[in-house]
């Protein structure tokens, strides 16, 4: 009988540590036979069949391993194999969850939006332009210092992620170098390209492409030119960047949190490139003014455990409208917002614990596609031998998994209950039941 591997058996470790290999157990109960290769971060290192070197978090192993893993590298830093390093895998080094930090302004980087053009075909209303992280197709001709504000906002975003202290990788989809735009000149070519009729950009995590029309870039056109307006607000835009950029990540996360945290990047006032994440407090504050006057909204989570378990189909059942699906994103941003600056010790340690353990089905299911026995066809669809199973990716159990990290034994009236105490520290009174 065939012994039964699902990703976790996948994953086989480097030849950091010398010795026969040992069996290795994750939080599951799936084991694998392999070496210890060494710690980057709050991972142990492990080195696929074909090459790829994969962190594996050391909370996902069971207690005896963690354990072990500790005991290797206690009193030394054991170094990565020559030729696996993180650079190698497409991984960027993992800070420890006790060291991480909360940044002050971020800004992007000059080189990063140096534009490249690609393509330009005027018969064909197709114009490619690249940036470091994205390459954008536009159906006119943009100059170069227009293409550079566009592609500042999106390469901003990806800076301020990956700066903040959740630990997300934004790596592009599987066989691309970047991350892929499309801006339509015309709100009538943006909804014949798949746009939604009220949207004013999407981000499809089917195509995995953006898709924006002009207006919703603050284009203007100027005689046969288009120029962009310094006035222009960027927040839609860098809440459906911010989807784009964390796409691995939306399976693993219930929908509060999805929105929730590109609610909380499109709150952190924004100009020129320069996020202030320092002055997350006062975004917040004007926001929840804004939806008390202008929106009527009470600031009311209403139930706190409906609102935590809420899967995909309940919560589109819930924002069925314009107005409810307003008040649903206010109240995953105030949601996401508590436990990342008021939830126990004020620095988000539940939270970023509770997102590295969404980092490890991430890598598991990176490691999983990468296997030479999974194989990818056209539609999304992938085959895999019947004795090497993917890892749980269904909408209704993959996304909660981690739920306890955030609840830490506290049942939902206590965490209700501190909260409101949490919101009242800093002048905001929320209800919550």
């Amino acid at each position: 009988m065939r012994k039964i591997y699902s990703l976790f058996g996948l994953m086989v470790m480097g030849a950091a540590a010398l010795g026969a290999p040992r069996s290795w157990t994750d939080v599951s109960g799936r084991k694998v036979e392999a070496d210890f290769a060494g710690m980057q971060g709050d991972s142990v290192l492990l080195k696929l069949a074909n090459g790829q070197t994969v962190p594996f978090p050391l909370a996902r192993l069971s207690a005896e391993d963690q354990a072990f893993a500790k005991t290797q590298t206690a009193g030394a830093a054991v170094p990565v194999a020559s030729g696996s390093s993180s650079a190698a895998s497409g991984e960027v080094s993992r800070v420890p969850v006790g060291k991480r930090v909360w940044p002050e302004n971020v800004a992007v980087s000059a080189k990063s939006v140096e534009i490249a053009p690609v393509t330009e075909n005027a018969a064909e209303r197709k114009y490619v332009y690249r940036s470091e992280a994205f390459e954008f197709t536009s159906q006119a001709k943009l100059a170069g210092s227009v293409m550079k504000e566009v592609a500042r906002t999106f390469e901003a975003t990806k800076s301020l992620i990956e700066a903040l202290p959740w630990g997300v990788t934004c790596k592009p989809p599987e066989g691309r170098e970047r991350f892929l735009a499309a801006l339509y000149e015309t709100r009538d070519d943006y909804v014949a390209a798949g746009g939604p009729e009220l949207s004013g950009g999407v981000y499809n995590s089917g195509d995995k492409i953006f898709k924006i029309p002009f207006q919703s870039l603050g284009f203007k056109k100027l005689g046969q030119t288009y120029a962009r307006d310094d006035n222009f607000s960027n927040a839609t835009l860098i809440h459906e960047i911010t989807h784009q950029l964390m796409d691995d990540y939306l399976g693993f996360l219930p929908k509060w949190v999805i929105e929730g945290t590109a609610e909380y990047t499109e709150m952190l006032p924004y100009k020129a490139g320069i996020f202030r994440a320092d002055s997350h407090k006062n975004g917040l504050k004007e926001d929840t003014e804004r939806w008390v006057k202008q929106e009527g909204f009470p600031l009311d989570l209403g139930s706190l455990e409906t609102l935590m378990t809420m899967n995909r189909d309940q919560w589109d059942a819930e924002a069925s409208t314009a107005r409810s699906m307003s008040a649903m994103y206010h109240r995953a941003q105030l949601l996401v917002y508590y436990f990342c600056h008021l939830d126990g010790d004020k620095k988000g340690t539940r939270f970023i614990k509770f997102m590295d353990a969404a980092y490890g089905q991430v890598a598991e299911l990176r490691a999983f596609f990468a296997d030479p026995r999974v194989k990818r066809m056209e539609g999304g669809r992938f085959s895999y031998p019947r004795d090497f199973p993917p890892p749980d990716m269904d909408p209704t159990t993959a996304p909660f998994k981690n739920l306890p990290l955030l609840l830490d034994e506290r049942p939902y009236a206590k965490l209700a209950a501190e909260i409101m105490d949490g919101f009242k520290s800093i002048g905001i009174k929320v209800v919550v039941r």
